[in-house]
């Protein structure tokens, strides 16, 4: 019954997809929620080392069952190895932006995606965006300055690993768009390995003993993060982009909701301004770029790889 529901060809087809991307932000707010404790006892290139072996336990065996060849004529090598490097990047900056900071305030900067990627696109890929996306474009800039609160937090380190690791998160969906003849699980095992490589040879110089509990918590975090993210991205399958993207900032509520409910946190008012202006900046940016063109390529939608 359930694989019948996931067939692209189902009648409910985009019912399925819009179910699936919400249960696929809410494991991806939940996973983050892990991440945060984790980084509180733990350094972050050992999380990021077991939390990539974990996410091999399922790449691999999809890759595999897919008979995919993740390292028989690479397509675009260079372009691969970026996107590797600035996904490592990425994530690595997110979980240190997060032992300081709330969830919420983090995934504020990383909402801004759509924002970043339209600048990024007009000078990367020479993709053209007219005034009214510009405008959409300065506003939520706009938003993203207050969010980081001029007067109290935007020289500190914390808020520049989230804003930058948001424009590396950006980056990738940029690039994802030139790789779209290599497999999803494909592309995540390059990520992983890049992760993994990276990570563990920091991880030399910080790491600590842990139970079979925390170490099992740190394999989970790559588990649930590549299981997400297929969901995620199954429902693309499913249903429209233009339909689907709204349903990205549902992270930030829930990254709102765990932080209340596990960390005490309290979103501020200027993050709360802030994250507003984004989100209908980015919403707009969205729904303009819809009318532009049929499909929306995928990449558009955020979902941070294992």
């Amino acid at each position: 019954m359930l694989r019948n529901l996931l067939h692209p060809d189902n009648r409910h087809a985009m019912t399925v997809g819009i179910i699936l991307v919400i249960v696929g932000y809410f494991l991806f707010a939940l996973n983050d929620v892990v991440a945060k404790m984790l980084v509180a006892s733990f350094g972050v290139a050992q999380v990021l080392t077991i939390r990539a072996i974990g996410a091999f336990m399922v790449l691999v065996p999809l890759v595999r069952q897919q008979q995919e060849r993740p390292f028989h004529n690479v397509h675009r090598p260079f372009v691969q190895m970026v996107r590797a490097l600035l996904i490592t990047l990425d994530t690595s900056l997110f979980y240190a932006a997060v032992i300081y900071l709330p969830l919420a305030d983090v995934m504020t900067f990383y909402m801004a995606g759509p924002i970043y990627m339209t600048v990024a696109s007009h000078f990367l890929l020479g993709e053209r965006a007219g005034w009214r996306r510009w405008t959409a474009v300065l506003i939520g800039f706009v938003g993203v300055v207050i969010a980081l609160d001029p007067s109290a937090s935007a020289f500190s380190a914390p808020a520049w690993f989230a804003l930058t690791g948001g424009l590396a998160y950006a980056l990738t969906l940029v690039l994802n768009r030139s790789l779209a003849q290599t497999g999803d699980a494909t592309l995540g095992i390059y990520q992983g390995l890049a992760t993994f490589l990276l990570a563990g040879a920091a991880s030399i110089f910080d790491w600590r003993p842990f139970t079979l509990t925390e170490g099992a918590s740190m394999l989970l975090l790559g588990v649930i993060g590549a299981f997400s993210h297929l969901v995620v991205t199954r429902s693309l399958k499913l249903a429209p982009v233009s339909i689907l993207a709204p349903f990205q900032y549902t992270l930030l509520l829930w990254g709102m909701v765990f932080g209340f409910i596990f960390f005490d946190d309290v979103p501020g008012t200027n993050m709360l301004v802030g994250s507003a202006i984004i989100v209908v900046a980015g919403l707009f940016i969205s729904h303009r770029k819809a009318q532009k063109i049929e499909a929306v390529p995928e990449a558009d939608l955020p979902a941070r790889l294992p």
